[in-house]
Order: C-alpha cells, then structure tokens, then sequence
C-alpha cells in the first residue's frame, strides 16, 4: 500500500521503554540445572549400557545426549532473545526463540524416528536384557528428565521455546517409565518383546505432543498470527475506537515466542487524534491482546491507500505514485 509519513501519521506511537521484553528471570538458572543433570546423567546411563550389555541404556543415552543439545539451543536462543536492536536488526535477536523452537521440534520427531527404527528392529530378535539395571538406570532417568520437566513447566504455557525444552524432558521422562515398567515385566516373565513394544507406544504420544509444537514453530517463522490472539477481535476493537471510520492493512504477527507485534492504518476524518489517545489504545492491545509493539498511522481517507497485499491489488506501482509514496 501507499502513504505518507507527514504531522498527521502516528509511527510506532508508543513508548519503547514501557515495554517488558526480558525473559522470566529464572528460566537461565532452569536451563542451567537442567544441561546439568541431564549432561551428568548422559555419562552415567551410556556407563551402565556397556555394563549391562544393553543397547537400549546406550541407544537412550545417545538420544538424551540430543536432549541436552536442544536444551543448550533454547537455552541460547533466550540470551540471544534479549539483545538490543541494532541498525540492522531492528527488532533484536528476538526471532531467534521461533527458530530454536523449531529447531528442538526438529529434534524430538528425529528422536522419535531413531527410537521406533531400533525398536522394529528389535522386535524381530529380541536380546536379552540385565532387566534389573535398565529398571534402577531408567527409574534415575524418571527423577533427572522429571525434575527438568518441571523447571519448565510453567514457563511452557506461555512460550514455545520454553515449551520445546518442557517436551523434550517430559518425553524423556515417559521414556523412562515405560522403560521402568517393561523392565520390572521382562524381569519376572522374560517378554524382551516388551521393551521394543513400549517404545513404539511412546514415540507415538510424543509425536502427539511435538505435532502441535513443529505446527505452532512453523506458524510463527512464517509470521502467521499468533494462537492466543484473535485477529478477527482485534479488529473489531480498533473499528469500534471513537473517531475511527475504517482501517485497512492491519498486520499482526510474533517477533519472538512470547512478544507480539502489530501494524494497522486507522482512518480518521477529524484527523490526527492526539498522543494521549493513541497511546490509550497501544495500552489496550497490550493489556487485552497482548500484543506488545503497536505501530499506529493515522490518514484522513482523503486518497487512495490500498496496500498491495490486499486482494486484487497490484504489488506494482505507478512511477507518478512511486515519486511520492513507498509501497508498504
């Protein structure tokens, strides 16, 4: 779309510094205790496969190995999340958080294929298992991948990248218990079967789980609206703001794994409305839509502003429009 930036445009009409953009304070320690366990953990159950002659226990600890991998990349993608805008990258670092959530669910569904390809294998020759130890070693993994499960949980809810890591250690942590509970069986009845039959369970409710993470991942690299707003009432709000006759290009989208943005056209006939008002309304998509960096450009609707994205609209503009307007 075309328009001009003059005295009656509200740019970015908010002020920067009333904006929360940090990180729940804690996570860094969570990450930290977690890469911590689990890391120690990693050497102690790939120590008890050799002992035990147990593929499962090695095959476990090379897959939690890739744990701990995810874990240091949200782990990075949160400082990085914090850097401050440069010239070049106006928003920070922030889309860093999308990515490594994209990246972790990567890395749970090619967790998930390594485990199902070893337990197919497994169940056309079952071998024999140290029952006993796989059940003590896996019942330690319950405590470390539980414990780290819970570090995240609350801050899952509300961050996807947080949410990938909160996967990751309950997945393991589930692991582990059918692994505890296959292990106390094939202890008393000799069913080796067991252990490849309740792997493949597993890996299907983790695909469950990690479907909805790698959807919402994509959605957001993709600069789709994110899931806990409602474009459609977002819409009406700004439309029922007194003063307001119409608006057009409105774009919502996220610009990390907790923060949102928004631009929008307001189309005032009386003109510009005044700082007040536009912040009233930056302070009401903050706190009922939680959309954290508002830019708002008012126009009186005396000229033509269709935005290209529009359908049926050219992308291309005319050389007498281009002298005078920038294409949005």
């Amino acid at each position: 779309m075309a328009h001009s930036h003059d005295s009656t445009s509200a740019h970015g009409a908010h002020r920067h510094g009333a904006h929360h953009h940090g990180e729940p304070q804690n996570q860094g320690r969570n990450f930290f205790i977690a890469v911590v366990l689990n890391s120690i953990f990693v050497v102690v159950e790939f120590g008890y496969g050799l002992v035990a002659n147990s593929t499962a226990l090695m095959a476990d600890a090379g897959h939690n190995l890739s744990d701990v991998l995810g874990l240091l990349l949200a782990w990075g993608a949160m400082f990085l999340a914090r850097r401050v805008p440069s010239e070049r990258y106006t928003y920070g670092l922030r889309s860093s958080s999308i990515l490594a959530a994209l990246a972790n669910a990567m890395f749970l569904l090619l967790a998930c294929g390594a485990i199902a390809w070893e337990a197919i294998l497994r169940f056309y020759a079952p071998p024999v298992v140290a029952s006993l130890t796989v059940t003590w070693v896996a019942a330690l993994g319950i405590l470390v991948n539980g414990a780290s499960a819970w570090l995240f949980m609350k801050g899952s809810k509300t961050d996807i990248n947080i949410r990938g890591a909160y996967l990751h250690m309950a997945g393991d942590a589930a692991v582990s218990l059918g692994v505890v509970i296959s292990g106390l069986v094939m202890l008393f009845t000799g069913w080796y079967w067991l252990d490849p039959a309740v792997s493949l369970l597993i890996v299907a409710v983790i695909l469950l789980s990690t479907w909805g993470l790698l959807r919402e991942a994509l959605q957001l690299a993709l600069n789709a609206v994110p899931q806990h707003i409602e474009p459609a009432a977002v819409d009406q709000y700004l439309r029922q703001c007194p003063g307001v006759a119409d608006i057009h290009d409105l774009h919502i989208w996220g610009m990390s794994t907790t923060e949102s943005a928004l631009t929008v056209h307001l189309v005032m006939p009386q003109g510009y409305p005044g700082d007040i008002y536009l912040d009233s309304v930056v302070h009401t998509l903050k706190e009922r839509f939680q959309i954290q960096h508002s830019t708002l450009q008012v126009e009186q609707g005396t000229t033509d502003h269709s935005c290209f994205l529009s359908p049926g609209v050219s992308p291309v503009l005319s050389p007498a429009a281009s002298t005078s307007a920038h294409a949005h």
